[in-house]
């Protein structure tokens, strides 16, 4: 059974960046935050500047920035002043072929070192990165670059000719392809990047941008129709390096890892912008998920701060708690979990397993920062949000006769929703000024998830506004029932919707995927749904349990509940494109 709190100590949060929450929130403002940045020379902000840059003039290019790990375990390290030695030199790349201020430039790679030399490359030439996932098929990586109006592409030879190849002449905007990983003439068309970075000179001055000029291009799937490209502005790298520092707790003699993959907002805001404006050592490791390599990696370089999905977090729990128990964990301080809610057993599960709780926190692709968290110095309450960031004021809002109105009692359901202006927040959605529009309204941005605020100020997710159960008048949760499921040890993962019910008007239904040993049958179902039915009452728990051998998730950890429900009912199936089952 999940604890209802746990407690922190004075020596849990020594020299932690937030240390008294009520005192900071109540004292911070974003200029202050933006005092901590250093500024273009002669004025302008530039999120490459902050991150790489600004280290070197500082006198401490020597600092080790990038450690990567090749599935080989291969090593190759970058110092600070190596990184800006390396995005010099794509900067150059990008004027030596005419690619501007404002020109986007996608990316198509794995966690290479090339793709994060590129990202902070591109932002340093005044042009605007726009990640994809490596794993991607054609149709997605031709929608979301025609909707961007892609100008230049770096990807690898073998992504090139599989992916997009086959389409590229319908693309008029794109005139640059990249490759890397070319095996000896590049095709018709393309550019061996290895060659031209040769050639290109180390010495680049960063072209002036200002704060509200576009940095970053982030695509989220959207439940029909094509997909999102939120816009991020280079002042958004002043809610990177708060966030990082208060929710994160990021200092400079830290090592950091977060396992995102940039083609996800994780991957970019924290696993490349935040780390390194704060000055730490962060980990890129190129392999996929493995259990014991990741005690491994966390044990052999020391990691001190790891930022990871409630996926990962679940499938290390489904490899058992005595396996970290072989491994030296002990520089291990503070561990962070985003991607979609961590249910309250996960974040006990780290106690046993590391000795210390899983900090779970909130936001979206559209704040573009983290929002709410749980933080070193405050109590963990486990399936929490957390509480917001000094400089985010969130409300829990309904609409009341056309009007939205904040609503004040403790624990009542209603929309997320946060006052508007923090510098990471989403600037538009390419092309889709009305469908932006929409998520503001009464002063308030409207995120789309149902969530509660209790006594403490603590936020507790329900679920997206679309997932939540009308079920014999009462609403449910999804994430309240999956979590329920959770705590029965046979249990890996649980994906909970809604079903049309002619009595009750929906009936709630749960797809279980079990841990290894134990057998998908009649009696466990209705052990499950006896578990279930004590712990949540039977107007809440699940009428039926289906048994799955994998829920189909997105490659961020998020488990697609419309998904489940299209597929029951024989309904379209939207943007899948993010489907982790398709990726591997």
């Amino acid at each position: 059974m999940a604890l209802d709190r746990i407690r922190k100590r004075p020596e849990d949060h020594a020299g932690a960046n937030l240390d008294d929450y009520e005192r900071c929130a109540a004292s911070f403002s974003w200029t202050q935050a933006r005092s901590l940045l250093d500024g273009l020379p002669g004025g302008g902000l530039n999120i490459a500047h902050e991150a790489v840059d600004r280290h070197v003039q500082a006198g401490r290019g020597g600092k080790l920035a990038l450690r990567w790990i090749g599935r080989d375990d291969q090593i190759r390290d970058f110092s600070y002043a190596d990184l800006a030695a390396q995005t010099s030199r794509f900067a150059n790349v990008l004027a030596q072929f005419g690619v501007g201020k404002g020109e986007r430039v996608y990316s198509l790679l794995g966690r290479s070192p090339e793709l994060y030399i590129a990202a902070l490359g591109t932002l340093k030439n005044g042009s605007v990165f726009s990640p994809l996932f490596s794993a991607f098929g054609p149709e997605p990586i031709k929608a979301r670059m025609s909707i961007g109006g892609a100008k230049v592409l770096i990807t690898s030879e073998a992504f090139y000719l599989r992916k997009v190849e086959p389409w590229r002449k319908e693309l008029d905007s794109l005139a640059l392809v990249l490759l890397t990983e070319c095996s000896g003439n590049p095709p018709t068309a393309t550019v061996d990047l290895a060659a031209v970075m040769t050639a290109a000179s180390e010495t680049f001055e960063t072209v002036r941008t200002e704060p509200e000029d576009m940095a970053l291009v982030h695509f989220t799937s959207g439940t029909t129709g094509r997909p999102k490209g939120a816009v991020h502005v280079h002042e958004a790298v002043v809610a990177h390096h708060i966030t990082g520092r208060f929710a994160l707790d990021l200092h400079a003699d830290d090592i950091f890892w977060c396992t995102a993959d940039p083609g996800w907002i994780t991957g970019t805001s924290y696993g490349i912008v935040s780390p390194l404006t704060n000055g730490a050592t962060m980990i890129v490791d190129q392999a996929e998920f493995d259990a014991e390599r990741w005690y491994r990696i966390l044990q052999d370089q020391k990691v001190t701060v790891w930022y990871t999905a409630p996926t990962a977090i679940r499938m290390l729990m489904k490899a058992g708690a005595q396996i970290p128990k072989r491994f030296d964990l002990s520089r291990l301080r503070f561990i962070s979990s985003v991607g979609e809610p961590l249910n309250p057993e996960a974040v006990v599960w780290g106690v046993e397993a590391f000795g210390k709780p899983i900090h779970d926190n909130w936001w979206q692709t559209e704040t573009g920062g983290i929002m709410i968290s749980n933080y070193p110095a405050m109590d963990v309450k486990p399936g929490s949000m957390g509480r917001p960031l000094p400089g985010i004021t969130a409300g829990i809002v309904e609409r009341r006769n056309g009007e939205i109105c904040e609503i004040d009692k403790p624990m009542a359901m209603g929309e997320l929703a946060l006052r508007p202006g923090w510098p990471s927040m989403m600037r538009a959605y390419l092309h889709e000024e009305e469908r932006y529009r929409k998520c503001f309204a009464g002063g308030w941005y409207l995120t789309g998830d149902l969530a509660m605020r209790d006594a403490d100020g603590y936020y507790w997710f329900v679920g997206r506004s679309d997932d939540v159960i009308k079920s014999a008048g009462h609403l449910v949760g999804p994430f309240e029932v999956e979590s329920a499921l959770m705590e029965h040890p046979a249990v890996a993962e649980v994906g909970v919707i809604g079903l049309p019910d002619p009595a009750a008007g929906e009936m709630v239904k749960a797809y279980v995927a079990l841990k290894e040993g134990f057998e998908a049958n009649e009696l466990l179902r209705k052990e499950l749904l006896g578990h279930a039915r004590k712990r949540l009452g039977p107007a809440v728990a699940p009428k039926d349990i289906a048994f799955r051998q994998n829920l189909p998730k997105t490659r961020s950890g998020k488990i697609m509940r419309r998904l489940l429900k299209a597929r029951e009912l024989g309904l379209p199936e939207g943007d899948i494109s993010t489907l982790e089952s398709e990726e591997r």
